[in-house]
């Protein structure tokens, strides 16, 4: 996938935090340790960096949600961090996302702190950033 159709997915897939513009997901693509998981309506991209890995963003079209695309990105992101030699793998969510978060717990991700009024939502209001991680067990 090119970064403008990664970034239109994006557009689609997120409300919080704000969707990024192609010219964003090009410069992370761009950065040494960038590692991205594709399915035909959504991506996961992240980095890698010595023994650690973050997940910087999840996007799955609105209308392929539900069935499995994002597990299956999530999962090849993660197969990716660990030949890179990553040992744990970190994500930010929005307190407000249930969905997602109950996405991560099901991957086996545990709750690992959280940063007070890191997003803004729609209206402005403050929401918090949960941050998650899961040991990576080698394949």
């Amino acid at each position: 996938m090119t970064a403008d159709e990664l970034a239109a997915i994006h557009a689609r897939a997120m409300v919080v935090p704000p969707a990024w513009s192609a010219v964003t997901i090009e410069g992370f693509l761009d950065a040494p340790g960038a590692i991205l998981a594709t399915t035909e309506a959504g991506f996961a991209l992240g980095r890698v960096a010595a023994d650690e890995a973050e997940l910087l963003t999840l996007a799955v079209s609105p209308d392929a949600r539900r069935q499995g695309q994002a597990r299956r990105c999530l999962e090849e992101l993660e197969r990716m961090a660990r030949e890179k030699g990553a040992l744990r793998l970190f994500l930010e969510v929005a307190a407000t996302n249930d969905p997602a978060r109950a996405l991560y717990v099901g991957a086996g991700f545990g709750e690992a702190g959280v940063r007070k009024r890191y997003y803004r939502g729609t209206a402005g209001e403050a929401i918090d950033a949960i941050v998650m991680s899961k040991t990576l067990l080698p394949a």
